[in-house]
C-alpha cells in the first residue's frame, strides 16, 4: 500500500487548517492508503505530554473505536482531541467529570438519568413551542433585510431548546449562548478569548446550573430539572453532577447543531437544485443529510487501555486514537457519491451523532427535530435568501465552526 502524499509536518488537529477548510482531500488519501495513521506532533503540542496520535479515518474503523470503550477509553486523556501545550494536568482530569469525558460503568449510571430528559414523549412535548419560535427567529431575521445568518438565525433555536429543555429563564438564555461561545471558541484570536475566559465561563455555567438544581431540589416542580436531580428511589444526579451536564449540553446541544443549520443553509445556497427541491418537497430525510454534510465535531479521541489492533495497524497501550468523524461520513465505502449533497440520501448511515456505543449522542432526535423546523420555517418565510460573503470560519481543532455567514434574507 502506497504512503500517503502529505505535506510534512501536517496535522489533522491543526486549527489553522480548521479556520480554512475541512482536510478532507486529505483524509480521502489516509483512507485509501493508510486508515489508521500517525500523526506526529512535536512533544506536548496537544497537552498530553506525547508525540502525536492515530489517525482513524473510515468508517467502519470509527464505529469500532467507538463500540469498544473498555479497549478505548474517554476518562484516561478525555473526548478532546487538542488542548495546547500550557495545560496541566490537573486541568485535564478536572474534566473527567464531565460525561463526554466518562467511561462505563460511571458513564452507563448518569446516561441512564439525563435520558429521562430526552424520551420521545419529552421531545414531542416541545416540537410546538419550537417551531412557533422558529418561525419567529425567521420573521425577526427577515425584517433586517441583510445580516449575519449565524447569530440572526442559526444560534437561536437552539439555544432556545436547551432552556427550554431545562427550565432557563427567557431572560438568563443570553447567558447560555454567551458561557458556550466561550467555552469553545480560545483557539480563535480574533474573539479575544483566551483559555482562563473559556474556563471562568464554564464555572459560571456550571454555578448557574448547580444553583437551579439546588433549587429544584429544595422545591421540585413538574419539570426535566425535578426529574433528574429530585427523584426519589430512582437514582439523581448531584448537583455537580447537573451542572457538568448542563455544561455538556450547552456545547453539544447548541454549538453543533448551530453550525449544522449554518452549514446547512450554506449548502443549500451553493446547491441551488437541492434548495428548489427542499422548497417543493420538504423531505424528511434532509436534515439526516444536513447533519452528515456538515459533521458539526469533527473528531473526537479515545486511549488505548490495552495494546490492540486496529485496521491493521499495533496501537500501543496509552496511545491516543482520534476518531475523524468527517472522513467516516465521507467514506465510499458506505456513502454512494460521498461528497455529493444529496437531501434524499436514504439510508444514511452517517456518524455525525457519533458511531454508537455508550457515547451516542442522546440528544439526537431534538437535533433533528430543531434542523428540520429550522428549514422548514425558512423555507416558508424566506424562499429567496441568498448568500451575501463566503462563511467566516472558526479557528478551532475539533468544532466545524462558522463564526460569520452574510445573506440577504429577501433574495
Amino acid at each position: 500500500m502506497p504512503c500517503p502524499a502529505l505535506p510534512e509536518g501536517f496535522d489533522f488537529t491543526d486549527p489553522d487548517v480548521y479556520e480554512q477548510r475541512v482536510p478532507l482531500p486529505e483524509l480521502a488519501q489516509l483512507r485509501q492508503t493508510a486508515p489508521v495513521w500517525w500523526n506526529e506532533q512535536p512533544h506536548n503540542t496537544a497537552g498530553f505530554e506525547d508525540d502525536g496520535y492515530w489517525v482513524v479515518t473510515r468508517h467502519a474503523d470509527v464505529k469500532e473505536v467507538s463500540l469498544n470503550p473498555d479497549v478505548y477509553s474517554s476518562f484516561l486523556n478525555t473526548a478532546v482531541i487538542r488542548f495546547n501545550e500550557h495545560i496541566t494536568r490537573e486541568q485535564i482530569e478536572m474534566q473527567r467529570l464531565i460525561m463526554l469525558n466518562m467511561d462505563p460503568p460511571e458513564l452507563t449510571r448518569v446516561r441512564q438519568i439525563v435520558q429521562r430528559g430526552f424520551t420521545p414523549r419529552a421531545i414531542r412535548q416541545m416540537e410546538q413551542t419550537l417551531r412557533d419560535r422558529a418561525h419567529r427567529i425567521v420573521a425577526e431575521a427577515r425584517g433586517r433585510r441583510t445580516g449575519n445568518f449565524v447569530t440572526e438565525v442559526a444560534s437561536e433555536l437552539p439555544l432556545q431548546a436547551i432552556a427550554e429543555l431545562i427550565g432557563v429563564p427567557q431572560d438568563d438564555r443570553s447567558k447560555l449562548f454567551d458561557w458556550s461561545n466561550k467555552m469553545i471558541a480560545y483557539d480563535d484570536p480574533e474573539l479575544a478569548i483566551t483559555e482562563e475566559v473559556g474556563a471562568e465561563s464554564a464555572m459560571e455555567l456550571i454555578s448557574y446550573a448547580m444553583n437551579l438544581a439546588a433549587a429544584r431540589k429544595e422545591c421540585p416542580v413538574k419539570d426535566i430539572v425535578s426529574r433528574l436531580v429530585a427523584a426519589e428511589d430512582e437514582g439523581n444526579l448531584s448537583n455537580d453532577e447537573f451542572g457538568f451536564f448542563v455544561l455538556v449540553l450547552s456545547v453539544a446541544g447548541n454549538e453543533t447543531t448551530r453550525n449544522a443549520i449554518t452549514h446547512g443553509m450554506h449548502a443549500f445556497l451553493t446547491h441551488p437544485e437541492q434548495w428548489e427541491l427542499y422548497k417543493r418537497t420538504r423531505p424528511s430525510t434532509a436534515a439526516e443529510e444536513i447533519v452528515r454534510w456538515a459533521t458539526p465535531v469533527t473528531s473526537f479521541q479515545r486511549t488505548a487501555t490495552r495494546d490492540t489492533v486496529l485496521g491493521g495497524q499495533e496501537i500501543k497501550k496509552g496511545q491516543r486514537v482520534g476518531m475523524f468523524y468527517a472522513s467516516a461520513n465521507h467514506d465510499p465505502e458506505v456513502f454512494d457519491d460521498p461528497d455529493r449533497f444529496d437531501i434524499t440520501r436514504d439510508p444514511n448511515l452517517h456518524l455525525g451523532f457519533g458511531g454508537g456505543g455508550p457515547h451516542y449522542c442522546m440528544g439526537k432526535n431534538l437535533a433533528i427535530m430543531e434542523i428540520d423546523l429550522m428549514f422548514n420555517a425558512i423555507a416558508d418565510a424566506m424562499p429567496d435568501i441568498k448568500l451575501v460573503g463566503d462563511p467566516r470560519r472558526l479557528r478551532s481543532a475539533w468544532i466545524n465552526g462558522v463564526k460569520e455567514m452574510q445573506v440577504s434574507y429577501e433574495g
